[in-house]
């Protein structure tokens, strides 16, 4: 049974905000945690070394799953592909207390393909192997169109209609309908994976250039956007700069990441739609800023004055977020002639901000406008404290 299923045995929704169920969360005993990116960040680079040992190629896909290379490993794999993976399985779970499944097949589409179907089976022996023709037939026979990597609701509506209801029927249609039904080339090279022909690269997004094609390179992004729902809808304003703050200081701390740099300054509010009241439901208002920038403290400045010119009293509010927008790169910004921009001893600060903050812990250090940590239900950082080291 799917966590989703068992949340709706209980009488659950996906997504539904804590202080809605509350009172059957203490009915049914069920226990809450916070997140805690700390721990999930370390175990997740625990996972990824062990993983290491097993493929001289290990791509980090997310914090909770990867891609193996294991082309040529015959010699370090004389009892099969299958066993070879079970070994790795018992090794994370050995040394993390990790559960893992693990699909193996030629090409990356085929692979998470065989990885949902591993995580159906019982939970000691979540591996499945697509190595023969038949094997690969048969999986994508049983595999619905939209649980194949790459294609979103929108495509599968799509193809649904068109009669292509499984990845099987994908596999089987002429690559001139997949051309123009599909997305065009990402489209023919994800049909290209699913029918075994490798055409994803390694350690990285983009797909690999058609013969004569040029290379693409990974496209930067428009946008960032930090947003979460309330435990319990707020009306009062300090409880609305503090999550405003603390999505500014996330959203700046991704453009630095990225090295860039926003124009425009989105607040964003958003109410409860099931109350019958009227709508709009989501409310927003766009913070021109002078000079673009990354900075936590001119942004947080320019989002807290917007929250204040949209902010209703007496509205109880159950989301808050803010979107940065007009990106470019940092260091060679457009000035105004009335803002000398962004000062070294400024671009100094933040890269202390993010080095403390990614050597002690997300949120160590942050802006005095986001409150204290809101993680009421969080777990020890058992792993990467010593104040915090489970004791046995």
């Amino acid at each position: 049974m799917s966590r989703s299923d068992e949340a709706k045995q209980l009488g659950f929704a996906m997504g539904e905000a804590y202080f809605q169920a509350r009172g059957r969360l203490r009915e049914h005993g069920v226990t809450v945690f916070s997140s805690n990116y700390p721990l999930y960040g370390d175990m997740s680079r625990r996972v990824m070394t062990i993983l290491s040992q097993f493929s001289p190629e290990v791509e980090v896909y997310s914090i909770d799953e990867s891609f193996l290379n294991l082309e040529g490993l015959r010699y370090c794999a004389p009892e099969g592909l299958q066993a070879y993976a079970h070994r790795i399985r018992h090794t994370v779970r050995q040394q993390t207390g990790i559960p893992t499944a693990i699909g193996i097949a030629p090409t990356k589409v085929l692979a998470k393909l065989a990885n949902r179907l591993a995580r159906q089976l019982p939970e000691t022996e979540r591996v499945c192997l697509l190595a023969t023709l038949e094997q690969q037939r048969a999986a994508l026979a049983s595999t619905p169109v939209e649980n194949v990597w790459g294609i979103g609701r929108r495509y599968a509506a799509k193809l649904r209609l068109h009669q292509v209801g499984t990845a099987a029927e994908l596999a089987a249609m002429p690559e001139a309908w997949v051309r123009r039904h599909l997305g065009g080339v990402a489209g023919v090279r994800l049909w290209r994976e699913l029918r075994g022909e490798k055409t994803l690269s390694w350690h990285g997004e983009n797909l690999l250039p058609e013969e004569g094609e040029k290379t693409e390179l990974a496209r930067p992004r428009h946008s960032v956007i930090c947003t979460r729902s309330f435990g319990k809808p707020q009306t009062a304003l300090g409880p609305l700069q503090e999550a405003i703050a603390t999505h500014v200081g996330r959203a700046a701390e991704k453009l630095r990441q990225q090295q860039r740099v926003a124009h425009l300054l989105t607040v964003l509010l958003g109410r409860d739609r099931y109350t019958g009241e009227p709508g709009p439901y989501t409310l927003s208002t766009v913070v021109p800023l002078l000079v673009a920038t990354n900075d936590t403290l001119s942004l947080t400045k320019a989002a807290l004055r917007g929250l204040r010119q949209l902010r209703q009293p007496g509205v109880a509010y159950t989301r808050a977020g803010v979107l940065l927008t007009g990106l470019e790169p940092a260091g060679q910004p457009q000035l105004s002639l009335f803002s000398a921009g962004e000062t070294e001893q400024s671009a100094a600060l933040m890269s202390t901000f993010d080095a403390l903050n990614a050597r002690f812990g997300r949120g160590t250090v942050r802006l005095a406008a986001s409150g204290l940590d809101p993680s009421a239900f969080r777990s020890p950082a058992y792993t990467t404290d010593w104040q915090q080291l489970w004791h046995i």
